[in-house]
């Protein structure tokens, strides 16, 4: 530290170096931050072969510079992506060197979407439920394109790509190009105001709308809610050729067709001028063998006709005739014997049923049913009366068993009460000159209580 009189000569001026004030206010950043949580998202991701991760963390409105060493990258369960949304614990610090302020990272964990994924997918979600990525609304494109509109930028490398594609395979069409920025802020207002103007000169047939890849925030003016709005609206059918094939955007899905790169977009939209010859070379062979088909057919239409017209000789025609009118005679002559036999069956089937319906053999088949059923009654009677026979002594049987005078007879008595006729069952149920009558199998006794 260098110590110089002041021009004043009041007080001394203390000058710092350069990598004095770095490492002072290294040292105080480090001493006011302890490790602290940070929430952002990834950006400009790299990891090269040493095994640290350098990136940017980010939000809508600032974003810092970070580095995350090897020794606590390796201990990471995922890999480090653009866009990601984490959470990281981390040390404030300053890169010396450089004097740039940075985070020194010692954890990563995964946070979620990024906020740009999560505004896209928030828009897909709108834009699909009002119908904007429906295949109702694709339109077609022409096979042949007379005139097409390249919208991307006149500096950029998709331009190249897709003339290229269109000179090696079909360089018949009319090629306008409009230019714009295709990233930035300006970029969403420049890519809307060209499709409108397209499709206000009527003059073209298909417009491609294309860039090269990038990060997400590169494509981001192709994620906006007025570009996805301006190709739906477009009279003309839109193709889109934008990034690399894993890139998807907004106005992919709202494109009429989407292409996974510039120079396919190119390949869909124009045929390849070899397919368009082989094909002109089919159509001509087959034109000429539809052309000898017909030919010959003619010929034997003209043969058949002439045959015809030799069938159509009045001679002929007579005998013709006659031998329909001696076929016909034949024919009626048979069908009218058959007509007669067909009476005379008919005449003996209704003698028969007349036979049938007279009174006389009325009266002989009733007489035989009756017969038949007086027999069966008087059986069925018998039957009965003997079945009820046989009940009726199984019946006497049983009571006899079960008759009290049955009981009597094998010796038995039964004692009852002179006075109310209750049987006795024990000898408490009377008392001295009680009177008791016994009665037996034949006859009964009085008797008194002693």
């Amino acid at each position: 530290m260098d110590l110089l009189h002041s021009d004043s000569g009041h007080k001394e001026r203390e000058i710092y170096s350069v990598q004095r004030l770095n490492q002072e206010v290294k040292q105080l950043l480090q001493q006011s931050f302890p490790l602290i949580w940070i929430e952002g998202e990834l950006s400009n991701v790299a990891q090269p072969a040493s095994g640290h991760v350098y990136f940017s963390l980010k939000d809508e409105h600032a974003q810092v510079r970070s580095v995350m060493f090897q020794h606590a990258s390796r201990l990471l369960p995922f890999q480090p992506k653009e866009g990601m949304f984490v959470l990281v614990r981390a040390r404030v610090g300053l890169y010396e060197p450089r004097g740039e302020f940075q985070l020194i990272v010692e954890q990563m964990e995964k946070a979620g979407t990024g906020i740009l994924q999560r505004r896209f997918e928030a828009l897909k979600r709108k834009l699909n439920n009002e119908g904007l990525f429906s295949s109702v609304h694709k339109q077609p494109l022409p096979p042949f394109p007379a005139s097409l509109y390249i919208v991307t930028s006149a500096t950029g490398a998709a331009l190249r790509d897709i003339l290229s594609v269109l000179g090696r395979r079909f360089p018949l069409p009319a090629i306008q190009v409009y230019s714009i920025p295709v990233q930035g802020e300006a970029s969403a207002n420049e890519i809307v105001e060209a499709l409108q103007v397209i499709n206000q000169r009527k003059d073209g047939d298909v417009i491609i709308l294309a860039r090269g890849g990038g990060s997400i925030e590169d494509l981001w003016s192709f994620n906006e809610e007025s570009v996805a709005r301006a190709i739906f609206a477009s009279k003309l059918p839109v193709v889109t050729g934008i990034g690399h094939e894993v890139d998807f955007t907004i106005a992919d899905y709202v494109a009429d067709l989407r292409a996974p790169t510039p120079s396919a977009a190119a390949e869909l939209v124009v045929p390849h001028a070899r397919t368009v010859l082989e094909t002109l070379e089919q159509h001509h062979d087959s034109a000429n063998h539809l052309i000898r088909n017909t030919v010959s057919n003619l010929h034997q239409s003209v043969d058949w006709r002439s045959q015809q017209l030799e069938h159509l000789h009045p001679k002929l025609t007579v005998q013709r005739n006659k031998q329909l009118l001696i076929e016909m005679a034949r024919r009626l002559e048979s069908a009218t014997m058959l007509q007669h036999s067909r009476l005379d069956n008919k005449f003996i089937n209704l003698l028969f049923r007349f036979g049938k319906l007279s009174p006389k053999s009325h009266v002989h088949e009733s007489n035989i049913r009756l017969t038949h059923l007086y027999k069966n009654l008087k059986n069925l009677l018998c039957t009965q009366m003997e079945q009820r026979n046989q009940k009726l002594e199984s019946w006497a049987r049983s009571l006899d068993t079960a008759s009290p005078l049955a009981t009597l007879s094998r010796g038995y008595s039964i004692v009852t009460l002179k006075n109310n006729g209750q049987i006795l069952r024990e000898t408490k149920q009377v008392s001295q000159n009680e009177k008791i009558m016994i009665q037996l199998a034949k006859g009964h006794l009085n008797a008194r209580i002693e």
